[in-house]
């Protein structure tokens, strides 16, 4: 691998990883020698002091990681700010209520109940503080648990989760609707 390559692939994964990475590990992940991680990271660090650049590569202990720089800090809050404070999409209501009445859940069991990827919904309603990991579940693969969080209560205007309503309400407005028959409405008159 190329001294190019090797630095692009150790920004990339520092960026995804979004946690401090060691250069045992960062070796061992892109099977390169662990001296060659030291100097690409030294590579990035300078690159990152150059004026104009936006991030930077912090050593925390002993291992690496990307950050943004202190002097954008108030841009960062402001771009979270706005994504925190999104209205949630219908997808966000449909996996709050599965956690909310099922939980502790699993990703793999919200994706099972509503039959499509709902990753990047749990991860936005984990940043949003309406969901939070509760811990591994004792099953194969120790699977994260979600919960609904205080901030979830509050928002909704609940004291508790016994104040949701009660599923068995939902099936009986289901039905009484499908028994009323569509809405009709008057056809206008031939003339």
């Amino acid at each position: 691998m190329d001294i190019n390559h090797a630095k692009g692939a150790v920004e990339a994964v520092l960026f995804a990883y979004a946690e401090p990475l060691s250069p045992k590990k960062l070796s061992e992940i892109l099977e390169i020698e662990v001296s060659t991680v030291k100097n690409v990271c030294k590579l990035i660090q300078d690159d990152c002091e150059r004026p104009g650049s936006g991030l930077a590569l912090l050593q925390l202990g002993e291992g690496y990681q990307l950050a943004t720089k202190k002097a954008y800090s108030e841009e960062v809050k402001r771009a979270l700010d706005v994504k925190r404070n999104t209205p949630l999409s219908q997808a966000a209501f449909e996996v709050l209520a599965i956690i909310a009445y099922n939980q502790p859940v699993t990703r793999s069991f919200i994706e099972q109940v509503r039959g499509i990827d709902s990753s990047s919904t749990v991860v936005n309603l984990v940043e949003k503080g309406l969901v939070a990991e509760q811990g591994r579940l004792d099953l194969p693969g120790r699977p994260m648990a979600y919960k609904t969080t205080d901030n979830f209560l509050r928002c909704f205007g609940l004291r508790s989760l016994e104040d949701l309503p009660q599923v068995e309400r939902f099936a009986e407005l289901a039905a009484e609707e499908s028994a009323e028959g569509p809405e009709e409405t008057e056809e206008p008159a031939e003339s």
